[in-house]
């Protein structure tokens, strides 16, 4: 492997990213000063505590490890393609957890998203109604005080340590999304209109405002936010549209693709434990009715884990998991693992 992969695909947590080479010279960020990474090296919050568990059990093919150190190493957003339950949102989790770089920022797209609602959101009724209700106090219209931080703008702090965005879904997004997602991404940096206005009339150049997925406000100096540590960007897309070619050429492209066997016996194993007889059997089922797009993997481990548990003769858990596996998708678009 080159030196510069730091990621793995093991799963074993480590602090590799610190050995990531120096960016190249046309993709190197200079925003400060540096914020440390946020959580620690515990599961719970070094990824979140409700995808732990598929942080731990993600299974990781040769080519994934490659194009996620090669848009580590290069700075730029990994573009993860396929059909829905091929891990494309487990991959940014996996990443997070094993170099240890804090809690993914998750930014869910759907048709009617911005980019100002991934950079963030200003309530200027809530400013109004603290200054007229508290007149004795004029820091109660203070503009940072009804400012919060999105998940982009967040990943695009100062950190030390890139942080992990996913930004999940792009392909719903209006035609406009990825282009405008592209020149900041590209430049690493951006601007709040109302703390650069506020900074006109304040000695004070920094303001205090809220990042995602915390209460710990950060400082923001004369309303302009730029990147020291590139971060890392998962952008997923199930292949509903084709993007701009000026925005793939600036994306590192991954397609994910369904399983073959002795992938999905790896998966299985990590979800579950090794497969037995019947378990081998319901994977020849669940592979010869996948191939025409019918099923998704988690539809395949839901079944195993509640014919696993039912107690049932081998004929009777055959005939089960043949009955439930097309009804057992606990997402809507089937990536749930």
């Amino acid at each position: 492997m080159p030196h510069w992969s730091v990621y793995t695909g093991r799963n074993e947590p480590h602090d590799g990213i610190d050995d990531l080479p120096v960016p190249p010279p046309w993709r190197a960020f200079d925003g400060g000063p540096a914020l440390p990474p946020p959580g620690d090296t515990d599961d719970a919050t070094a990824v979140s505590p409700d995808r732990v568990h598929r942080a731990k059990s993600y299974v990781a093919t040769p080519e994934s490890v490659r194009l996620v150190n090669a848009a580590l190493c290069l700075r730029r957003p990994l573009l993860v393609t396929g059909p829905p339950g091929t891990g494309k949102s487990s991959l940014a989790y996996a990443v997070a957890r094993e170099l240890r770089l804090g809690p993914v920022l998750r930014w869910n797209i759907t048709s009617r998203s911005s980019l100002a609602d991934g950079l963030y959101q200003y309530d200027p009724l809530s400013r109004l109604y603290a200054a007229r209700d508290r007149p004795d106090r004029p820091a109660a219209g203070d503009v940072e005080d009804h400012l919060r931080l999105g998940p982009l703008g967040t990943a695009l702090l100062p950190y030390d340590r890139p942080r992990a965005l996913l930004v999940d879904e792009i392909d719903k997004s209006d035609l406009d999304l990825p282009n405008d997602l592209l020149n900041v991404l590209e430049e690493g940096q951006y601007e709040i209109p109302e703390l650069v206005r506020a900074a006109r009339h304040s000695e004070d150049s920094a303001a205090e405002v809220l990042a995602d997925g915390t209460d710990t406000p950060v400082a923001v100096h004369r309303g302009r936010v730029r990147c020291r540590a590139f971060p890392f960007v998962v952008l997923t897309s199930n292949g509903e549209r084709e993007f701009p070619p000026a925005f793939l050429r600036r994306c590192v492209r991954l397609k994910l693709r369904r399983p073959d066997r002795d992938q999905l016996t790896d998966i299985v194993r990590a979800h579950l434990d090794t497969p037995d007889a019947a378990a081998d059997r319901l994977i020849t089922r669940f592979l010869e009715r996948a191939g025409g797009g019918e099923l998704a993997t988690d539809q395949l481990l839901n079944a195993l884990y509640l014919t696993g548990v039912a107690g049932l003769d081998a004929e009777s858990r055959d005939d089960l998991a043949e009955q439930l596996m097309p009804y057992l998708s606990t997402t809507a678009d089937g990536d749930g693992f």
